[in-house]
């Protein structure tokens, strides 16, 4: 689904660079993948997150798998098939933000090993930040959570292809970051990431 289909097409350049736009805005761009089952606090900490980011004057966007398949993806469903195009367009949006200097937070269950692997490298070959963060959570936890009743449903069949109960969830072999959301604080996650962003000098330190 991801073969080039357009021809005579060339990519046309300008003459601002990433690093132009990084001394504008004082920080660098970054994707950061929160990866993990439905339920297990990727938006709640992407949502943390962001507030923090931008409380410290950092420009951050948020992707978020719903409001993506409300919009972009809206002609994707959950198929193996349909999911990998869902992720790598979203891989590519990412891009354009870390491009123009913005850190992207973008959260999806993103069950398969291969599909965020080519994400990493599509930002790997541009030599852009790509920090995969797996929000760990048990299924059991998780769906005794179930926020959106999107267990409950898929138990009863009126959900198919729903990650951890029909359809695998294939957990991130060496992931940047891994969070244990049934065992640390919302505060607790979103202050490591904040100085793993400081640590790889993506953003300037707190102010003293």
């Amino acid at each position: 689904m991801s073969e080039q289909k357009a021809t005579n097409v060339h990519w046309h350049g300008g003459e601002i660079n990433r690093p132009e736009r990084a001394q504008i805005l004082g920080h660098s761009g970054a994707t950061l993948w929160f990866t993990g089952l439905s339920g297990s606090g990727k938006s709640t900490i992407a949502v943390a997150l962001e507030q923090a980011l931008y409380q410290r004057g950092v420009l951050v966007y948020r992707l978020d798998g719903d409001n993506i398949r409300l919009g972009i993806n809206k002609n994707l469903g959950f198929s193996a098939e349909d999911r990998a195009e869902n992720i790598r367009r979203v891989g590519e949006v990412s891009k354009l933000f870390v491009d123009g200097g913005v850190i992207v937070l973008s959260s999806f269950i993103s069950p398969y090993l291969v599909d965020r692997q080519i994400v990493r490298e599509l930002h790997e070959a541009d030599n852009m930040p790509f920090i995969e963060v797996f929000v760990d959570c048990s299924l059991e936890a998780a769906e005794e959570r179930d926020p959106k009743g999107l267990y409950k449903k898929a138990r009863a069949g009126e959900i198919k292809n729903f990650t951890g109960i029909d359809d695998p969830y294939e957990a991130p072999e060496a992931p940047e970051v891994h969070l244990h959301t049934d065992q640390q604080s919302l505060e607790e996650e979103v202050e490591h990431l904040l100085d793993l962003l400081e640590k790889q000098a993506l953003i300037p330190p707190a102010a003293s």
